[in-house]
């Protein structure tokens, strides 16, 4: 098998990372394999058992740099001076067919010295789960990590419900440079490694940006339009915390995330998330606050440090509106508005409180809005006919409503009861349902499989979803 390596931040200090390879493991079987994404990447050759064994962690690759990474974070709003990758090993960078650099990781491939007791490893499900949701991201066209290769490792992992399957995820990104990565050296009071640190992640994601505060223009806007993206897909990250918002604006770590069935803007998903802090209706507003830290960590390595707070303060505060101009775009496509206006928020705003207190389901409902199979969501069908009154006045100037809505609401999403049941099934052997998700997921806004796009019956409900351990 070759791979193109061409690594950057191997080359960067010593104190960036630590330099290891990942743990081997007794028996490697592909599960998965990303063939499009491995030709994108310029990988070649390599048959399943080749490939099992390097994204098994067995065998390290000719020309990998691996190690690794260094960073800190804030985790529910508590500040964790060091976290690292305690359970991945990154095996280096390659630029792919359209130029762009991208990070190959191996998640779940063994302790590191950041592992903090852990035993750095993952099992099926959430290998799985990472997998499928990425590349379902992917499809919906919302900048994300992806997916090259799930690889069962023949040992068991051990839980608090008991010995699990072992995985290892492939994840491929443009970087893996988080805020916490900042945060670490920042803390440190390391300003040269800060720096250092800013220099790379403009010269690698934004080029144009015109030094530290530059940066963290960008990366607003980046992370502005994606809680929009996340927002209008009823997307639930579950654990924004700062060591898991990347610099590059792709969402990252599919821990205890979920699309919702029944809307709600207090939605949570996470098993931990008890106060509720990273709901749905909370991720704009959390988003910010990452932000924050991030321009927190950003000062420190500046020398006029009066006038840059002004600024950077300028940056975070106008990124509400960032988001809420994102969120108007994508909310007022799903209701076939192509330009949208300032009172279309009124609009819309009023038909989620109508699916909020009849429980309809997001996706289903914006895909059949104005059909019967829409109204069919609403115990008060009399409140959204009068809706759709105002709402059918709006778009009578609009060249093509539907066209725009069905570009903007997908037919199928990974809904959480389809995912544990492709996890059981996986466990117990069978990776056909997780084939046949993966088929329909690649095509989201096609109707190829109408019983994916049924939401859980009421013995199907997965009301939680736990970290990726």
């Amino acid at each position: 098998m070759r791979i193109p390596f061409d690594n950057s931040y191997a080359a960067l200090p010593e104190g960036f990372f630590t330099r290891l390879d990942p743990t081997p493991v007794k028996e490697p079987k592909l599960l998965a394999w990303n063939a499009d994404l491995a030709a994108l990447l310029g990988i070649e050759g390599g048959d399943a058992e080749t490939r099992a064994q390097v994204f098994g962690g067995n065998a390290v690759p000719e020309g990998a740099a691996p190690l690794a990474q260094l960073y800190a974070g804030h985790q529910f709003g508590n500040f964790n001076p060091q976290l690292g990758d305690g359970r991945a090993i990154l095996l280096g960078e390659v630029i792919d067919s359209d130029g762009k650099r991208r990070d190959i990781q191996l998640k779940g491939s063994g302790p590191t010295p950041y592992s903090r007791m852990g035993d750095g490893r993952a099992w099926v499900g959430p290998v799985l789960r990472e997998y499928l949701i990425s590349e379902a991201m992917h499809a919906l066209g919302v900048p994300t990590t992806r997916a090259l290769a799930a690889v069962a490792t023949g040992e068991p992992i051990l839980r608090e419900t008991g010995a699990l399957p072992g995985a290892i995820i492939t994840r491929v990104a443009a970087s893996h440079l988080r805020v916490g990565t900042f945060q670490v050296f920042a803390h440190r009071g390391e300003t040269e490694a800060l720096k250092t640190l800013t220099d790379y992640a403009i010269a690698r994601h934004y080029p144009d940006a015109d030094g530290p505060l530059g940066l963290l223009r960008a990366v607003c806007a980046a992370q502005a339009e994606l809680v929009a993206q996340w927002m209008s897909f009823g997307f639930i990250h579950g654990v924004m915390n700062t060591d898991n918002c990347s610099i590059s604006g792709e969402t990252i770590d599919y821990g205890p995330c979920a699309f919702m069935d029944a809307f709600h803007q207090g939605r949570v998903f996470s098993s931990i998330d008890r106060q509720g802090r990273y709901a749905y209706g909370n991720q704009p507003q959390i988003v910010v606050w990452n932000m924050a830290q991030l321009a927190t960590s950003l000062l420190q390595q500046m020398d006029d440090k009066e006038t840059a707070v002004e600024e950077a303060t300028e940056i975070v505060h106008t990124m509400p509106e960032l988001i809420e101009a994102a969120w108007l775009r994508r909310f007022a496509a799903k209701v076939g508005i192509s330009t949208p206006r300032p009172e279309d928020v009124d609009l819309i705003n009023e038909l989620l409180s109508l699916m909020q207190t009849d429980g309809a389901d997001f996706t289903n409902t914006f895909r059949a809005l104005g059909t019967e199979q829409a109204r069919d969501q609403f115990t008060n069908r009399d409140a959204l006919d009068t809706w759709a009154e105002s709402w059918r006045a709006r778009i009578e100037d609009e060249p093509d409503p539907q066209v725009v809505m069905q570009s903007a609401n997908p037919a199928v999403i990974p809904r959480n009861h389809r995912i544990e049941q492709m996890i059981e099934a996986a466990v117990a052997g069978d990776m056909a349902p997780f084939e046949r998700l993966m088929k329909a997921l690649s095509s989201p806004f096609e109707e190829t499989n109408p019983e994916l796009q049924r939401p859980p019956t009421e013995d199907e409900i997965v009301p939680a979803t736990f970290c990726g351990t």
